[in-house]
């Protein structure tokens, strides 16, 4: 069994030597690189393509460089790499930045041994794994945008212009062209080149089958 890869990006010297003790105690994991800063997280995680970062959300970086900026770059060249974010507290707006950042779990520094190998091995399977403040917010941000918008019917006979649907859909109720004429305010002679042309479009023989045809579609009901 390949063992998960690991890189471990904190700027607390102690914290990431405790992770490695803890770490390196497992059998089914390597950890293959330290970083202090984002910069180094960057350069460690493309040169050693491991398989799960787990990266301090606040490390600092001399350019600027959060563990949530790192971790928008790290995914941008490595898709594949999984982050998990490490926080002191359930900072609901950072870790969800760092979900859209493409992190796919976070662990708090406090948390037991348990859950961190369970979301360890969880995002190194290629599973997302947040915690329930985490899930809570997100069916509160997704609640807040309400209900998607019904999409539009498609439009009947696209082939057709505004002002044909409207002479069509006029002609599946029962009006003569003299009707169309004085309801739309165009000359007989501009409604006789609509229908000429609605018949033409729609390959029907006469006024009958238009009329079939506009009303199969919903038109003039």
């Amino acid at each position: 069994m390949d063992k998960i890869r690991v890189l471990i990006a904190d700027d607390h010297t102690l914290f990431r030597e405790g992770l490695r003790a803890l770490l390196t105690a497992a059998p089914d994991v390597d950890v293959v690189g330290e970083a202090a800063t984002g910069e180094e997280a960057i350069a460690q995680a493309l040169a050693q393509q491991p398989d799960v970062v787990l990266m301090d959300i606040q490390m600092p970086g001399a350019s600027g460089v959060n563990g949530i900026e790192a971790t928008r770059r790290i995914l941008h060249a490595s898709p594949h790499i999984g982050v998990i974010m490490l926080t002191m507290l359930e900072d609901d707006d950072s870790v969800f930045a760092a979900m859209r950042a493409g992190a796919r779990g976070y662990i708090l520094k406090g948390a037991d041994k348990a859950e961190v190998f369970k979301t360890l091995r969880a995002v190194a399977q290629g599973e997302a794994l947040f915690g329930p403040a985490i899930a809570h917010r997100l069916m509160t941000f997704f609640g807040a945008l309400g209900p998607a918008p019904a999409s539009a019917p498609p439009l009947a006979f696209p082939e057709l212009t505004e002002r044909e649907r409207e002479v069509l859909s006029l002609i599946s109720q029962g009006h003569n062209n003299a009707a169309i004429a004085e309801q739309l305010t165009l000359s007989p002679k501009t409604v006789g080149n609509h229908i000429s042309n609605i018949f033409s479009k729609l390959q029907v023989a006469d006024r009958a089958q238009a009329i079939v045809r506009a009303r199969a579609a919903g038109l003039g009901i």
